[in-house]
This record gives C-alpha cells, sequence and structure tokens, in this order.
C-alpha cells in the first residue's frame, strides 16, 4: 500500500480515469443519438457535429464520471468488501485527489451545460442546462449523506433511470429542435428500462449490501424475486413500445417490437429457471464480444444479468434507434 503513492505520472492519470469508469460512459450515447434522431433536423454539419460530441462528453465521461468518481468516494468502506481494486480501496488514489477529480469533471460538465444553454438561449437552452444539472445533483445526492439515495432502491433506481436513461434524451432532442412530444415517450420508456437494469445490477453489491444495510431489491426479496419484478418491468416497457409504434402508424416498428417481446420473454424464462448458470450459451458473448463494454462480475447471479443485458440491450435498442429515425423522417 504505501508504494503506491510513488505511482508514476501515467499511472495516476490510468487510476484517475478508471476512478471515472469509462464503461459507464457507453450508456449514454444511445440515449443521445435517439433525442437528435427523433428531432428530425440534425444536418451533417461540423456544427451538429460538435454539438452531438460536447452532449455525449457532458454526459458521459464528465456527468457519468462525476457521478462514478463522488460514488467511489463515499463508498470506500464498502468497495473493500465488494471492489477491492478500485483506485481508492486499492490505495492508487488518495481521498483528497480523488475529491479533486469529482470536482473537475463536475465543473467541466456543468461548464459545458452552460456553454449549450447559452448558444441555443430560450426553452431550449433551458432544457439542456436543466437537464445536466439535475443529473448531477441527482448523482451527488445518489451517493452522499444525508441523502444517499442509493441507500434504498426504490429511490436509487429512479435515481439513475433519470440521469442516465431520460435526460439525455431530452436534451439532445432539444439541441436540434423544439422536444418532441414522441421523444417524451421514448425517453420515458427508457427511463423505466433503466431501472429495470439498475435494479438486476444490484447483484453485483449484494453482500456487501446486506453487510452495510443497504436496502436494495435482491437484498429485500431475493433473486429470484429481483428477476421477476425487473422482468415485469421490462415486458410492460415492450408492450407500451409496441402501442406506441402502432398508434404512430410505424407497422413496421410494430412488428420488430412485438418479435423483440416475444424473444425477451423466452430468455428470460431461461434466466429466471436458472438465476446462477442461466444463458450460459451467451457466456462467449460477455467474455469476448462485449465484456469492455460491459463488464464482468464473479457474482454468479450478476454474471447471469450481464449474459441477459446483452440479448435485452440488442433488442430494445435496436428498436429505440429505429423509433427515433422513424420519428426524425416524419418531422423533415
Amino acid at each position: 500500500m504505501a508504494g503506491t503513492s510513488r505511482l508514476g505520472f501515467t499511472d495516476k492519470l490510468r487510476a484517475h480515469l478508471e476512478l471515472l469508469d469509462p464503461v459507464t460512459w457507453i450508456s449514454v450515447f444511445p440515449s443521445i443519438a435517439v433525442g437528435a434522431m427523433a428531432s428530425g433536423m440534425m444536418q451533417p454539419t461540423v456544427h451538429d457535429f460538435l454539438i452531438l460530441l460536447v452532449a455525449f462528453l457532458m454526459f458521459g465521461p464528465l456527468g457519468t464520471g462525476f457521478s462514478q468518481s463522488i460514488n467511489d468516494y463515499y463508498d470506500l468502506e464498502l468497495d473493500r468488501v465488494n471492489e477491492p481494486s478500485r483506485p481508492i480501496p486499492s490505495g492508487r488514489l488518495s481521498e483528497k485527489e480523488a475529491v479533486w477529480n469529482s470536482i473537475v469533471v463536475f465543473c467541466l460538465a456543468l461548464g459545458s451545460g452552460v456553454s449549450l444553454g447559452l448558444h441555443f438561449g430560450g426553452g431550449r437552452g433551458l432544457v439542456i442546462f436543466s437537464a445536466i444539472a439535475i443529473a448531477l445533483v441527482l448523482a451527488y445526492i445518489y451517493s452522499a449523506p444525508p441523502l444517499k439515495l442509493k441507500k434504498n432502491i426504490l429511490t436509487s433506481a429512479p435515481a439513475v433511470g433519470i440521469a442516465y436513461s431520460m435526460l439525455p434524451i431530452l436534451a439532445a432532442n432539444a439541441m436540434f429542435s423544439e422536444v418532441r412530444i414522441e421523444a417524451v415517450w421514448l425517453a420515458g420508456m427508457n427511463f423505466f428500462m433503466g431501472v429495470a437494469l439498475i435494479i438486476m445490477n444490484d447483484f453485483k453489491s449484494a453482500k456487501g449490501d446486506e453487510e452495510s444495510g443497504l436496502k436494495s431489491l435482491t437484498v429485500m426479496i431475493g433473486t429470484k424475486n429481483t428477476f421477476l419484478v425487473a422482468f415485469i418491468i421490462i415486458d410492460l416497457v415492450f408492450a407500451i413500445f409496441s402501442w406506441l409504434a402502432w398508434s404512430w402508424g410505424f407497422t413496421i416498428l410494430f412488428y420488430m417490437v412485438l418479435v423483440g417481446l416475444v424473444l425477451n420473454m423466452a430468455i428470460q424464462v431461461l434466466l429466471y429457471r436458472d438465476p446462477k448458470g442461466g444463458l450460459s450459451f451467451m457466456q462467449h458473448a460477455v467474455d469476448d464480444g462485449f465484456g469492455n463494454a460491459i463488464g464482468k462480475s464473479e457474482v454468479q447471479e450478476h454474471n447471469s444479468f450481464l449474459r441477459y443485458q446483452v440479448a435485452n440491450n440488442l433488442l430494445f435498442l435496436i428498436n429505440l434507434l429505429v423509433a427515433g429515425g422513424m420519428i426524425g423522417v416524419t418531422y423533415m
């Protein structure tokens, strides 16, 4: 441990980057893409692509990075049990260095929101600035006392769903047009999908949560019931999605979503029957195909969830992106 204070510049930089947990940045990109596409107004210009890049940096490396950094700082004792190799518990970063990490990315994220808000102005600018400001506040109170939303799944999952899944869609949509009502629907569905996935993601820290008194759903009702609750939410999202596609006149999308629902339910049955070893035929996709994007786990139930996440994300996000594109075409 003592030797870690003498880490070289490159190793320190790597530790700071790891504290921001780059694997989580990816999750906001589909949301930003869907919001931009649904506007129907994005043009193939340098300006618009730069705006899209700034949006990703604001919600990804900066916004999401802040949430991960501040979470690691306040969860130091918990991470000594659940993830001892993380930068702070491993000693590669001091607590003071972690604080400076979170301050820097917070300021950069908020500064980006202010800049974009002023650039667009009016109601659209207000939506963009409010989106990142709310996301940053939620990221802080999620981990920090006295609120510490992560103590209870009834507050933690909605907070993450709003910050990660809903607000990026609305902000990206506002960057290119007035916020479309269809984009609001997509943001709402993405919110509930995010809630369901966060519920299952807590499998990885169930042991530490139980020891520290955190009320994750897994701790309160057990693994199989947690899967069941998440599956019900996911299937309802697919069902509402199919109804919306039909009401919007997107017949092809309607059938695509229905197929996605049926396949999802079939996969869910396999996983519910075997929470620890379910979907083992997809392990190769996790290890070699998507491992760097969604992470890996030593907890059997969480590893099963990661296998499910690959299938669910493909089924849902493809349909979400197609919906964004179809909506955008109607506004061109």
